[in-house]
């Protein structure tokens, strides 16, 4: 098993990156996100790599972090997700919009990953939303997103979201507005006051 790679990169193709490790070269498929990255040739590159062993053939996929693995490997554990389509996520999404956009269990945002429809959007969503916060990485307030997503998040810190939301603000934006709204204010603040300092927030 390939677990890392370290070398001078040799050339970078449309969805793959050729490294040069001491005269030998190894071709690793990459995202889109990963590949913009990376350096041009001839420059140093480090890559995690997930190595696919099959009986016809053995292939490498590259990634900048190791979160980004993990969560190629996660994608797949959802059925109708390959490693096609994991890479068109992680090449929309980075770890931390995904680990967002599954708390809040926003379809919308995954579905714009090429080749990833309704359903399939639908499905990781709902299959990987008790597992999302283990590999959230960057991503904040995760828990608040959760109840959000869920339903279960107390009225006034539901209606001030939706609020900012309908203000043109992403959920996403709106939940960390909120959940910062939260802490100045402390507990038992109202919708108004949330909505209010909220808004300071994003303004910032």
């Amino acid at each position: 098993m390939i677990g890392k790679l370290k070398g001078t990169i040799d050339e970078i193709g449309e969805d793959y990156v050729l490294v040069d490790v001491h005269g030998v070269c190894y071709v690793a498929h990459c995202s889109a996100r990963t590949l913009s990255k990376l350096g041009s040739a001839g420059e140093a590159c480090v890559l995690f790599i997930e190595t696919y062993v099959r009986e016809d053939q053995l292939k490498l996929f590259g990634f900048m972090t190791a979160l980004e693995r993990e969560w190629f490997n996660l994608l797949q554990s959802v059925q109708g997700v390959g490693a096609k389509v994991a890479l068109a996520v992680l090449s929309t999404l980075t770890p931390g919009e995904l680990a967002n956009a599954i708390a809040l269990q926003d379809r919308a945002a995954v579905s714009r990953a090429p080749g990833v429809g309704p359903k399939v959007a639908m499905r990781l969503v709902t299959e990987l939303k008790n597992r999302a916060p283990a590999f959230a990485g960057e991503a904040i307030n995760i828990g608040l997103k959760q109840e959000l997503g869920e339903g279960v998040a107390a009225a006034p810190v539901a209606d001030a979201v939706s609020a900012l939301t309908n203000l043109g603000y992403t959920r996403d934006q709106a939940a960390n507005a909120v959940a910062a709204a939260m802490k100045t204010a402390g507990d038992g603040a109202d919708s108004a006051k949330l909505i209010r300092l909220g808004l300071k927030e994003l303004a910032r």
